[in-house]
């Protein structure tokens, strides 16, 4: 059977996102169902995933936060990693977390495949 998958990708960074997308893309088995949707920023991810949890077997989850000079990251970072997986946990469905969490651009850019290991993850949790 085919497995459906959801990319949630928060395009705020749209050159890391798109880099952590080609790549989560490349793991995902050609057979199956993906579905993009894209959302402003990673704060928007959860709630996303939240509305769409029933219609899909698993979710990869995409995107970057860059610390700046103010706590915000530190607050976006936690919300969106909690609510990540409080989703996952309640039902009981993988969601790959490939929300990179960076001090700068430079390491963004150096991390833009890792949405291949997010999908990876999803993948291993699906085949348990």
């Amino acid at each position: 059977m085919k497995k459906k998958f959801l990319i949630v990708s928060a395009n705020y960074y749209k050159h890391i996102s798109s880099g952590l997308l080609k790549s989560a893309k490349k793991i995902l088995p050609k057979n199956s169902r993906i579905k993009i949707i894209e959302v402003p920023g990673v704060f928007e991810i959860p709630v996303t995933i939240s509305k769409n949890i029933k219609k899909y077997d698993a979710f990869i989850a995409l995107g970057c936060v860059i610390k700046g000079q103010t706590p915000h990251f530190d607050f976006i970072s936690k919300a969106s990693i909690d609510g990540i997986m409080r989703l996952a946990i309640d039902f009981k469905k993988p969601i790959g977390c490939g929300i990179i969490t960076c001090l700068n651009m430079k390491q963004a850019v150096k991390r833009k495949k890792k949405g291949a290991e997010a999908a990876r993850s999803v993948l291993s949790v699906l085949n348990q």
